[in-house]
């Protein structure tokens, strides 16, 4: 494996990773489930309000600050991915499948979410084209192989 497709399967974790910090940043109260889930025997307040009340909007801010850390070094993974790789659409298989796979497991394990058997085709081919992709060695052309001038 080369240097292009480590770098495309990097930027295809961190798409995942920042799709996970924005299901946190704006998502439902995720973070303030959490935190009352881990927070369960802190006293509350005077006023009746629990820490998490309060906590969840700097845990949002910090996510979102994840998020546009996460696309940022994306982009410039993804970049050194296309300037390594042999080919475009080899950077882009690699890229998308790590996205899904990432995706996927992350969604399971911090939200227990499940996939429908479409789900699990889509990746299957998503899949079956990387393998493709990376078993295909590129073709290059000599001088006297390449197109004919009239």
């Amino acid at each position: 494996m080369g240097s292009g497709s480590v770098y495309a399967l990097v930027a295809g974790f961190l798409g995942g990773a920042a799709s996970l910090a924005a299901k946190l940043s704006v998502g439902a109260d995720y973070l303030r489930e959490m935190c009352e889930s881990g927070l369960s025997g802190w006293p509350q307040s005077d006023h009746g309000a629990t820490v998490c009340d309060w906590l969840h909007v700097p845990l949002r801010l910090l996510c979102a600050g994840l998020l546009l850390s996460c696309n940022a070094v994306m982009w410039t993974m993804f970049s050194k991915a296309l300037r390594h790789c042999s080919s475009s659409a080899r950077a882009t298989v690699t890229t998308t499948a790590s996205n899904f796979i990432s995706s996927g497991i992350l969604g399971r394990v911090i939200f227990g979410e499940t996939h429908s058997a479409l789900w699990w085709t889509g990746i299957s081919l998503t899949l079956c084209g990387l393998l493709a992709l990376h078993a295909s060695t590129p073709q290059t052309l000599s001088r006297e192989e390449g197109p004919k001038d009239k």
